[in-house]
């Protein structure tokens, strides 16, 4: 018998799979499979529940489209709009959001920061206490929080009325009924909830590498330019997120003055919000062509300021390790 000289044997060609039979996949190519089998839910339920709505509301914003009514939708171009931005009230409510957002964003930034860097003191007592009791409010159902301020802020029998009579202050403030003050009197009841936001400063703080502040001892800096030069760059980018959740959600502000004024905004209309207006117009008057129209200037409102910040955020956010 004769052997074949295995130098001589050609190389390995694999089979090519006929035209009909099945491919083997590969482990990446099974892996993304399974990870799109996995997500199919979420992106079906997302589709359905989120993207569908959404897009058919921006439709509505183009039609007579209203639940009271037995007309056919009829498309009516800009005719929402042209309402929208002539109605009074409307601007109102737009104004009265704007205007408590202007009031609440910055104390529910600094007071949280502030809360964070106190709890943060070396030799503070009972830390772990105190970081439960801020949060604990942060818990509290909204409404039944909502009910505990409005009996705390009564003008007649509110045990901060009561405290302010006993320092010395003999004619306190009205503060759920009175025009001038019913906004910050939303603005203490938002204080309660700061928790949360404590906490992910009080994270991030605790994340500062003490490095930097052994040299910056070194350097001879005090307490003060320590926080500005290092504490605050470095907690920039939870700021910044704390600002963006802070301002959107200001932009959908409802359940408070709702429950507080029952929904009439009132008095005079300085506890209109928008979304009480959108409200009242989609789900009162059943007019959906218009409360969606509605829904969308907030919308369109709340992402102007949304990309402004980020905008702004190159200026004032650093991030560690970040390349220009």
């Amino acid at each position: 018998m004769s052997t074949v000289d295995a130098s001589h044997s050609p190389p390995y060609i694999p089979k090519k799979a006929k035209i009909g039979e099945p491919q083997s996949r590969t482990l990446q190519q099974q892996q993304r499979l399974w990870g799109w089998i996995f997500l199919s839910p979420w992106i079906i339920g997302f589709t359905l529940f989120t993207a569908a709505p959404i897009i058919m509301s921006l439709g509505f914003t183009f039609t007579n489209f209203s639940l009271s009514s037995t007309d056919p939708i009829e498309f009516v171009g800009l005719a929402n709009w042209q309402k929208l931005l002539t109605d009074p009230l409307a601007l109102t409510a737009l104004g009265v959001t704007l205007k408590f957002a202007a009031l609440a964003v910055p104390i529910g930034i600094i007071l949280p920061l502030g809360l964070a860097v106190l709890l943060n003191a070396k030799h503070l007592f009972g830390k772990r206490i105190w970081r439960t009791l801020f949060y604990m409010p942060y818990m509290v159902p909204a409404v039944s929080g909502i009910f505990i301020w409005m009996s705390f802020m009564n003008a007649q029998a509110g045990w901060l009325n009561r405290f302010l009579k006993l320092i010395g202050i003999q004619d306190p403030p009205n503060w759920l009924g009175d025009a001038s003050w019913i906004l910050p009197a939303f603005v203490f009841m938002g204080i309660w909830g700061v928790g949360n936001a404590m906490l992910t400063m009080l994270a991030t703080i605790q994340g500062v590498p003490t490095e930097l502040y052994e040299a910056a001892d070194v350097d001879g800096a005090n307490s003060v330019i320590k926080f500005f030069r290092i504490t605050l760059p470095m907690i920039s980018p939870v700021i910044f997120y704390n600002l963006v959740l802070s301002v959107i959600g200001l932009m959908q502000y409802f359940v408070v003055p709702y429950v507080v004024t029952r929904g009439t905004g009132q008095p005079g209309n300085s506890a209109y919000f928008f979304n009480m207006h959108l409200y009242k117009t989609a789900f009162t008057f059943f007019d959906m062509g218009y409360g969606a129209t509605q829904a969308w200037l907030i919308f369109i409102v709340a992402l102007i300021l949304t990309v402004g910040l980020f905008l702004s955020s190159r200026y004032w956010v650093y991030y560690a390790g970040e390349r220009e």
